[in-house]
């Protein structure tokens, strides 16, 4: 019973993150949902903008918080380890819940691209984001990035492996696809409001950051990663023949 548990638990986290991204597609493109990002401003510029910064900062917090080692080791102590990564991934779901949820748009116009050519690509970019985060969990293992392989190992009596460095496919040309995914969805906007700027540019300097601090942990944990990262781009691809078909 607590194996079907465990697994029930896992499917759900996904279930929940599958939705929650799905949303999310809708809510940043400004497409088919009746709350978006840049919806009608209902409440002053000086009240909205401390209520978006603070929910930046709370998303940033738990969403790298959460992923640190020292957090992984307090959650361990207290969960099953097959449940670790799919209670990050629920988590996770829940904060950008409430970020959509509670977001106040600003009104304001940056840019606006009025060509229905431009503007379509322009959207061709965006789902190609989507579609990139997409491929790049699927190189490495989709199920395991959201837990769900975790739960259904143990639910068949198995064990989890130890994390081991993987560079299949587009891993060859750029450390961190997902991130570069993040960015494209982010900046791929025909009409750049000031409130989407405020939260592409917060959300940009997150992915910086956290950059940072996941190579700190990787390379802690990984003895081919220093290699890794001397060799293969952070964000920007580069297509240059850079690694032999096994990490050396």
């Amino acid at each position: 019973m607590k194996r079907l548990f465990f697994l029930s638990y896992g499917i759900a986290s996904y279930l929940a993150c599958l939705l929650t991204m799905a949303y999310s597609a809708a809510f940043f493109g400004n497409l088919l949902v009746s709350r978006t990002i840049d919806g009608v401003a209902v409440v002053p510029f000086d009240e909205a903008l401390p209520v978006n910064l603070a929910l930046l900062l709370i998303f940033a917090l738990q969403h790298s918080g959460m992923a640190r080692k020292s957090f992984r080791r307090f959650l361990s102590a207290r969960l099953p380890d097959c449940l670790e990564r799919s209670t990050y991934v629920l988590v996770s779901s829940a904060a950008v819940i409430a970020v959509m949820a509670l977001w106040q748009p600003m009104g304001g116009v940056v840019w606006a691209v009025e060509h229905a050519v431009f503007s379509v690509l322009i959207y061709a970019v965006y789902f190609a984001g989507w579609a990139l985060m997409l491929n790049a969990s699927c190189l490495i293992d989709h199920f395991e990035l959201f837990g769900v392989r975790q739960t259904w190992t143990y639910f068949r009596g198995g064990q989890c492996e130890s994390q081991e460095l993987q560079t299949p496919g587009l891993y060859r040309h750029v450390r961190h696809p997902i991130y570069l995914a993040w960015l494209l969805v982010l900046w791929a906007s025909p009409i750049m409001t000031l409130t989407h700027l405020v939260f592409a540019a917060g959300a940009t300097i997150y992915i910086l950051v956290d950059i940072r601090l996941e190579e700190r942990d990787l390379a802690a944990e990984l003895p081919d990663y220093r290699q890794y990262q001397r060799k293969v781009p952070m964000l920007l691809p580069s297509w240059r023949k850079r690694l032999l078909p096994r990490s050396e």
